[in-house]
Protein backbone atom coordinates (compact mmCIF):
# COMPACT_ATOMS: atom_id res chain seq x y z
CA UNK A 1 0.00 0.00 0.00
CA UNK A 2 1.13 3.85 -0.34
CA UNK A 3 1.63 4.08 3.79
CA UNK A 4 3.80 1.06 3.94
CA UNK A 5 5.52 1.79 0.73
CA UNK A 6 6.15 5.18 2.37
CA UNK A 7 7.17 4.24 5.63
CA UNK A 8 9.59 2.08 3.73
CA UNK A 9 11.38 5.12 1.92
CA UNK A 10 11.27 7.56 4.85
CA UNK A 11 14.50 6.36 6.81
CA UNK A 12 16.34 6.64 4.28
CA UNK A 13 15.05 9.79 3.01
CA UNK A 14 15.44 11.21 6.22
CA UNK A 15 19.24 10.59 6.46
CA UNK A 16 20.17 12.00 3.30
CA UNK A 17 17.77 14.89 3.98
CA UNK A 18 19.36 15.69 7.08
CA UNK A 19 22.76 15.30 5.42
CA UNK A 20 21.89 17.66 2.48
CA UNK A 21 21.11 20.10 5.75
CA UNK A 22 24.18 19.65 7.98
CA UNK A 23 26.57 19.94 4.66
CA UNK A 24 24.73 23.45 3.80
CA UNK A 25 25.09 24.55 7.30
CA UNK A 26 28.64 23.53 7.40
CA UNK A 27 29.02 25.63 4.41
CA UNK A 28 27.10 28.74 5.66
CA UNK A 29 28.83 28.64 9.29
CA UNK A 30 32.55 28.98 7.21
CA UNK A 31 31.38 31.90 5.51
CA UNK A 32 30.12 33.72 8.99
CA UNK A 33 33.93 32.33 10.54
CA UNK A 34 35.75 33.92 7.72
CA UNK A 35 33.50 37.04 8.56
CA UNK A 36 33.31 37.32 11.95
CA UNK A 37 37.04 36.04 12.46
CA UNK A 38 36.02 34.23 15.88
CA UNK A 39 36.49 30.70 14.92
CA UNK A 40 36.31 29.24 17.95
CA UNK A 41 33.34 31.01 19.06
CA UNK A 42 31.37 30.43 15.83
CA UNK A 43 32.05 26.72 15.42
CA UNK A 44 29.72 26.28 18.81
CA UNK A 45 27.13 28.30 17.99
CA UNK A 46 27.46 26.89 14.40
CA UNK A 47 27.04 23.31 15.36
CA UNK A 48 23.74 24.06 17.32
CA UNK A 49 22.33 26.00 14.74
CA UNK A 50 22.76 23.16 12.25
CA UNK A 51 21.72 20.62 14.32
CA UNK A 52 18.14 22.98 15.24
CA UNK A 53 17.60 23.52 11.41
CA UNK A 54 18.71 19.72 10.53
CA UNK A 55 15.80 18.99 13.28
CA UNK A 56 13.50 21.28 12.11
CA UNK A 57 13.74 20.55 8.16
CA UNK A 58 13.76 16.74 9.12
CA UNK A 59 10.45 17.23 10.89
CA UNK A 60 9.09 19.40 8.09
CA UNK A 61 9.88 17.05 5.30
CA UNK A 62 8.54 13.49 7.72
CA UNK A 63 5.39 15.45 7.73
CA UNK A 64 4.94 16.34 4.19
CA UNK A 65 5.52 12.69 3.54
CA UNK A 66 3.26 11.21 6.00
CA UNK A 67 0.38 13.85 4.51
CA UNK A 68 1.04 12.75 1.24
CA UNK A 69 0.71 8.87 1.84
CA UNK A 70 -2.26 9.35 3.72
CA UNK A 71 -3.99 11.37 1.00
CA UNK A 72 -3.25 9.09 -1.17
CA UNK A 73 -4.20 6.53 1.53
CA UNK A 74 -7.75 8.06 1.46
CA UNK A 75 -7.90 8.48 -1.89
CA UNK A 76 -7.77 4.83 -2.71
CA UNK A 77 -9.71 3.58 0.25
CA UNK A 78 -12.65 5.58 -1.18
CA UNK A 79 -12.23 4.59 -5.00
CA UNK A 80 -11.47 8.09 -6.44
CA UNK A 81 -9.81 6.47 -9.31
CA UNK A 82 -10.72 6.82 -13.37
CA UNK A 83 -12.06 3.85 -13.30
CA UNK A 84 -14.77 4.50 -10.93
CA UNK A 85 -15.81 8.05 -11.98
CA UNK A 86 -16.33 6.34 -15.44
CA UNK A 87 -18.34 3.52 -13.72
CA UNK A 88 -20.64 6.23 -12.61
CA UNK A 89 -20.31 8.72 -15.25
CA UNK A 90 -21.90 5.33 -17.26
CA UNK A 91 -24.68 5.14 -14.87
CA UNK A 92 -25.61 8.75 -14.55
CA UNK A 93 -28.40 8.30 -17.17
CA UNK A 94 -29.40 4.83 -15.25
CA UNK A 95 -29.87 6.46 -12.18
CA UNK A 96 -31.48 9.53 -13.27
CA UNK A 97 -33.85 7.55 -14.92
CA UNK A 98 -34.68 5.22 -12.24
CA UNK A 99 -35.08 7.71 -9.28
CA UNK A 100 -37.12 9.56 -11.75
CA UNK A 101 -39.47 6.98 -11.86
CA UNK A 102 -39.08 6.68 -8.03
CA UNK A 103 -40.46 9.92 -7.47
CA UNK A 104 -43.37 10.02 -9.76
CA UNK A 105 -44.79 6.82 -7.73
CA UNK A 106 -43.63 8.33 -4.71
CA UNK A 107 -45.67 11.49 -5.63
CA UNK A 108 -48.59 9.69 -7.48
CA UNK A 109 -48.82 7.48 -4.37
CA UNK A 110 -48.93 10.56 -1.90
CA UNK A 111 -51.76 11.95 -3.90
CA UNK A 112 -53.73 8.75 -4.57
CA UNK A 113 -53.52 8.18 -0.37
CA UNK A 114 -54.89 11.38 0.21
CA UNK A 115 -58.10 11.21 -1.76
CA UNK A 116 -61.09 11.62 0.27
CA UNK A 117 -62.97 8.71 1.50
CA UNK A 118 -66.03 9.48 -0.18
CA UNK A 119 -64.18 7.96 -3.78
CA UNK A 120 -64.13 4.95 -2.29
CA UNK A 121 -66.88 2.05 -1.17
CA UNK A 122 -63.88 0.84 1.86
CA UNK A 123 -61.62 3.34 2.04
CA UNK A 124 -59.33 1.60 4.48
CA UNK A 125 -59.48 -1.61 2.60
CA UNK A 126 -58.40 -0.09 -0.60
CA UNK A 127 -56.37 2.20 0.30
CA UNK A 128 -54.21 -0.48 2.34
CA UNK A 129 -53.93 -2.76 -0.89
CA UNK A 130 -53.11 -0.25 -3.42
CA UNK A 131 -50.99 1.19 -0.79
CA UNK A 132 -49.00 -2.43 -1.24
CA UNK A 133 -48.63 -1.49 -4.86
CA UNK A 134 -47.45 1.75 -4.58
CA UNK A 135 -45.06 0.14 -1.56
CA UNK A 136 -43.65 -2.71 -4.10
CA UNK A 137 -42.90 -0.08 -7.16
CA UNK A 138 -41.22 2.86 -4.79
CA UNK A 139 -39.32 -0.37 -2.71
CA UNK A 140 -37.97 -1.63 -6.52
CA UNK A 141 -37.08 2.07 -8.38
CA UNK A 142 -35.66 3.08 -4.77
CA UNK A 143 -33.26 0.09 -4.56
CA UNK A 144 -32.49 0.03 -8.45
CA UNK A 145 -31.48 3.65 -7.55
CA UNK A 146 -29.46 2.54 -4.92
CA UNK A 147 -27.49 -0.10 -6.33
CA UNK A 148 -26.59 1.70 -9.67
CA UNK A 149 -25.52 4.47 -7.26
CA UNK A 150 -22.71 2.95 -5.08
CA UNK A 151 -21.90 -0.70 -6.28
CA UNK A 152 -18.81 1.27 -8.56
CA UNK A 153 -17.30 1.90 -4.64
CA UNK A 154 -16.20 -2.22 -4.13
CA UNK A 155 -17.49 -5.45 -4.45
CA UNK A 156 -18.93 -6.54 -0.98
CA UNK A 157 -20.99 -2.92 -1.42
CA UNK A 158 -22.60 -4.34 -5.01
CA UNK A 159 -22.84 -7.71 -3.67
CA UNK A 160 -25.29 -6.35 -1.00
CA UNK A 161 -27.19 -3.95 -2.84
CA UNK A 162 -27.34 -6.41 -5.89
CA UNK A 163 -29.17 -8.23 -3.36
CA UNK A 164 -31.62 -5.25 -2.36
CA UNK A 165 -32.14 -4.65 -6.34
CA UNK A 166 -33.49 -8.48 -7.01
CA UNK A 167 -35.38 -8.33 -3.88
CA UNK A 168 -37.07 -4.84 -5.37
CA UNK A 169 -38.54 -6.68 -8.44
CA UNK A 170 -39.91 -9.00 -6.49
CA UNK A 171 -41.83 -6.92 -3.78
CA UNK A 172 -43.25 -5.07 -7.08
CA UNK A 173 -44.20 -8.04 -8.18
CA UNK A 174 -46.29 -9.25 -4.93
CA UNK A 175 -47.35 -5.62 -4.29
CA UNK A 176 -48.98 -5.18 -8.16
CA UNK A 177 -51.08 -8.78 -7.14
CA UNK A 178 -52.66 -7.38 -4.02
CA UNK A 179 -55.10 -4.61 -5.57
CA UNK A 180 -55.69 -6.60 -9.18
CA UNK A 181 -56.46 -9.54 -6.80
CA UNK A 182 -58.85 -7.40 -4.08
CA UNK A 183 -60.77 -5.95 -7.13
CA UNK A 184 -61.44 -8.62 -9.39
CA UNK A 185 -62.34 -11.54 -6.77
CA UNK A 186 -64.30 -8.83 -4.33
CA UNK A 187 -66.92 -11.09 -4.58
CA UNK A 188 -64.83 -14.31 -3.57
CA UNK A 189 -62.45 -13.08 -0.86
CA UNK A 190 -61.99 -16.67 -0.20
CA UNK A 191 -59.86 -17.53 -3.65
CA UNK A 192 -58.28 -14.22 -3.53
CA UNK A 193 -57.08 -14.99 -0.13
CA UNK A 194 -55.45 -17.71 -1.46
CA UNK A 195 -53.95 -16.75 -4.47
CA UNK A 196 -52.33 -13.42 -2.31
CA UNK A 197 -50.80 -16.65 0.28
CA UNK A 198 -49.58 -18.42 -2.66
CA UNK A 199 -47.74 -15.57 -4.19
CA UNK A 200 -46.52 -14.41 -1.20
CA UNK A 201 -44.98 -18.00 -0.65
CA UNK A 202 -43.59 -17.51 -4.44
CA UNK A 203 -42.22 -13.77 -4.03
CA UNK A 204 -40.75 -14.77 -0.43
CA UNK A 205 -38.89 -18.13 -2.24
CA UNK A 206 -37.61 -15.35 -4.77
CA UNK A 207 -36.23 -13.21 -2.63
CA UNK A 208 -34.86 -16.01 -0.77
CA UNK A 209 -33.19 -17.53 -3.69
CA UNK A 210 -31.94 -13.61 -4.37
CA UNK A 211 -29.72 -13.27 -1.23
CA UNK A 212 -27.43 -16.52 -2.51
CA UNK A 213 -23.93 -15.08 -4.04
CA UNK A 214 -24.15 -17.27 -7.00
CA UNK A 215 -27.58 -15.72 -8.54
CA UNK A 216 -25.85 -12.24 -9.11
CA UNK A 217 -23.11 -13.61 -11.07
CA UNK A 218 -23.05 -13.16 -14.92
CA UNK A 219 -23.49 -17.15 -15.83
CA UNK A 220 -27.00 -17.14 -13.89
CA UNK A 221 -28.72 -13.67 -15.48
CA UNK A 222 -30.89 -15.88 -17.46
CA UNK A 223 -31.99 -18.21 -14.14
CA UNK A 224 -32.52 -14.23 -12.62
CA UNK A 225 -34.59 -13.34 -15.57
CA UNK A 226 -36.50 -16.49 -15.19
CA UNK A 227 -37.16 -16.64 -11.56
CA UNK A 228 -39.09 -13.31 -11.52
CA UNK A 229 -40.90 -13.78 -14.94
CA UNK A 230 -42.11 -16.90 -13.36
CA UNK A 231 -43.25 -15.25 -10.18
CA UNK A 232 -44.95 -12.99 -13.22
CA UNK A 233 -46.71 -15.61 -15.06
CA UNK A 234 -47.94 -17.41 -11.38
CA UNK A 235 -50.68 -14.84 -12.22
CA UNK A 236 -52.31 -16.84 -15.47
CA UNK A 237 -54.16 -19.01 -12.92
CA UNK A 238 -55.94 -16.20 -11.01
CA UNK A 239 -56.82 -14.64 -14.57
CA UNK A 240 -58.00 -17.79 -16.29
CA UNK A 241 -60.23 -18.58 -12.78
CA UNK A 242 -61.32 -15.25 -13.11
CA UNK A 243 -62.28 -15.20 -16.78
CA UNK A 244 -64.27 -18.72 -15.71
CA UNK A 245 -65.78 -17.14 -13.33
CA UNK A 246 -67.26 -14.26 -15.10
CA UNK A 247 -67.04 -14.79 -18.74
CA UNK A 248 -64.66 -13.29 -21.22
CA UNK A 249 -66.53 -10.31 -22.55
CA UNK A 250 -66.97 -9.24 -18.59
CA UNK A 251 -63.48 -10.07 -17.96
CA UNK A 252 -62.36 -7.76 -20.88
CA UNK A 253 -64.17 -5.35 -19.69
CA UNK A 254 -64.97 -4.47 -16.04
CA UNK A 255 -61.80 -7.27 -15.27
CA UNK A 256 -59.52 -4.41 -17.50
CA UNK A 257 -57.71 -7.54 -19.07
CA UNK A 258 -56.77 -5.68 -21.57
CA UNK A 259 -54.31 -3.63 -19.48
CA UNK A 260 -52.96 -6.67 -17.67
CA UNK A 261 -52.09 -8.58 -20.77
CA UNK A 262 -50.17 -5.52 -21.98
CA UNK A 263 -48.53 -4.90 -18.37
CA UNK A 264 -47.32 -9.18 -18.97
CA UNK A 265 -45.93 -7.79 -22.32
CA UNK A 266 -43.96 -4.77 -21.05
CA UNK A 267 -42.15 -6.87 -17.94
CA UNK A 268 -42.35 -10.02 -20.34
CA UNK A 269 -40.00 -8.14 -22.58
CA UNK A 270 -37.74 -6.41 -20.14
CA UNK A 271 -36.98 -9.28 -18.33
CA UNK A 272 -36.05 -11.22 -22.26
CA UNK A 273 -34.16 -7.96 -23.59
CA UNK A 274 -31.81 -8.09 -19.98
CA UNK A 275 -31.00 -11.97 -20.09
CA UNK A 276 -30.14 -11.87 -23.97
CA UNK A 277 -28.22 -8.74 -23.70
CA UNK A 278 -30.27 -6.66 -26.46
CA UNK A 279 -28.87 -4.62 -27.88
CA UNK A 280 -25.66 -4.46 -26.67
CA UNK A 281 -25.20 -7.96 -27.79
CA UNK A 282 -25.31 -6.36 -31.78
CA UNK A 283 -23.81 -3.37 -31.27
CA UNK A 284 -20.46 -3.74 -28.98
CA UNK A 285 -19.62 -0.47 -26.98
CA UNK A 286 -22.72 1.21 -28.74
CA UNK A 287 -24.83 0.86 -25.42
CA UNK A 288 -22.28 1.86 -23.15
CA UNK A 289 -24.60 5.06 -21.69
CA UNK A 290 -27.76 4.62 -23.16
CA UNK A 291 -30.41 2.22 -24.63
CA UNK A 292 -28.11 -0.61 -23.08
CA UNK A 293 -30.19 -3.91 -22.03
CA UNK A 294 -30.58 -2.86 -18.37
CA UNK A 295 -31.47 0.38 -19.07
CA UNK A 296 -34.29 -0.77 -21.21
CA UNK A 297 -35.45 -3.63 -18.93
CA UNK A 298 -36.06 -0.68 -16.39
CA UNK A 299 -37.68 1.62 -18.92
CA UNK A 300 -40.37 -1.25 -19.31
CA UNK A 301 -40.80 -2.08 -15.74
CA UNK A 302 -42.11 1.50 -15.16
CA UNK A 303 -44.47 1.48 -18.08
CA UNK A 304 -45.64 -2.04 -16.69
CA UNK A 305 -46.27 -0.33 -13.37
CA UNK A 306 -47.69 2.55 -14.80
CA UNK A 307 -50.01 0.30 -17.13
CA UNK A 308 -50.80 -1.72 -14.38
CA UNK A 309 -51.51 1.21 -12.23
CA UNK A 310 -54.02 2.38 -14.93
CA UNK A 311 -55.86 -1.15 -15.00
CA UNK A 312 -56.32 -1.21 -11.43
CA UNK A 313 -57.69 2.40 -11.11
CA UNK A 314 -60.33 1.56 -13.83
CA UNK A 315 -61.00 -1.45 -11.46
CA UNK A 316 -61.57 0.80 -8.70
CA UNK A 317 -63.99 3.19 -10.47
CA UNK A 318 -66.28 0.32 -11.60
CA UNK A 319 -66.28 -1.53 -8.13
CA UNK A 320 -66.89 2.32 -6.61
CA UNK A 321 -69.59 2.50 -9.62
CA UNK A 322 -71.22 -0.87 -8.47
CA UNK A 323 -71.87 0.64 -4.95
CA UNK A 324 -69.79 -2.52 -3.94
CA UNK A 325 -72.90 -4.92 -4.12
CA UNK A 326 -72.30 -8.77 -5.18
CA UNK A 327 -75.79 -10.12 -5.10
CA UNK A 328 -77.33 -7.44 -7.57
CA UNK A 329 -74.14 -8.68 -10.23
CA UNK A 330 -74.93 -12.01 -9.01
CA UNK A 331 -78.47 -11.97 -10.72
CA UNK A 332 -77.82 -9.67 -13.52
Amino acid sequence: SVTSLAHQWMDPLQCLFARRVVHEEEEETTEREEEDGDEDKSSDEGLLLQAHHAMERMEEFVHKVRLSSSSLTHTHLFHCSPSAHSCFYRNTPHISLVSTGCLFFLCLGIVYMFRPNMSFVAPFQEKIVIGAFFLGAILCLSFSWLFHTVYCHSEGVSRVFSKLDYSGIAFLIMGSFVPWLYYSFYCSPQPCFIYLIVVCILGIAAITVSQCDFFATPQYRGVRAGVFVGLGLSGVIPTLHFMITEGFLRATTMGQMGWLFLMAVLYITGACLYAARIPERFFPGKCDIWFHSHQLFHILVVAGAFVHFHGVSNLQEFRYTAGGGCAQEGGA
